[in-house]
């Protein structure tokens, strides 16, 4: 066997023999995946939540994006927004957007950034449905 090419499913030292390479985290445990799928995982369960009390909510896409486009919305100047709403044209269903990297950077921990980005799914879903945020998750501002 030559040393010097790689192997499939082999661990083998890198190439200045400090220590073997690979990954440092087995593929399927938690840590493994990586921020950006982890915040997916956070808007997900955010909107799941708001889905079981608002079943319309259902028609509605949602996505995440690491940054917001460098064009905001014409009202949209009161500094870097963390989610948008693009309404419902031309056969395309509503689509809410969570803006990954903005949303990460106001959150202090896992806990305050679950909290935060469920307060940016519910503003979003209230713009979408024509309603107040309060109406949405009556909880609303008391995180």
């Amino acid at each position: 066997m030559n040393d010097a090419a790689p192997h499939h499913g082999l661990r083998r030292r890198d190439r200045r023999g400090r220590g073997l390479r690979g990954p440092l985290v087995p593929p399927g445990l938690p840590g493994h995946r990586t921020r950006a799928e982890r915040f997916d995982d956070t808007v997900l369960a955010a909107v799941e939540s708001i889905e079981r009390r608002w079943p319309a909510v259902g028609r509605a896409e949602f996505g995440v994006e690491d940054v917001p486009p460098s064009d905001p919305a014409p009202w949209e100047s009161r500094g870097v927004p963390l989610g948008r709403l693009f309404p419902a044209e031309a056969g395309q269903p509503a689509r809410v957007v969570v803006y990954r990297r903005p949303v990460e950077t106001r959150a202090v921990d896992p806990e305050d950034l679950a909290d935060l980005v469920h307060e940016v799914v519910v503003e979003q879903v209230a713009h979408l449905l024509a309603r107040t945020p309060e109406e949405i998750d009556p909880r609303f501002g008391d995180r």
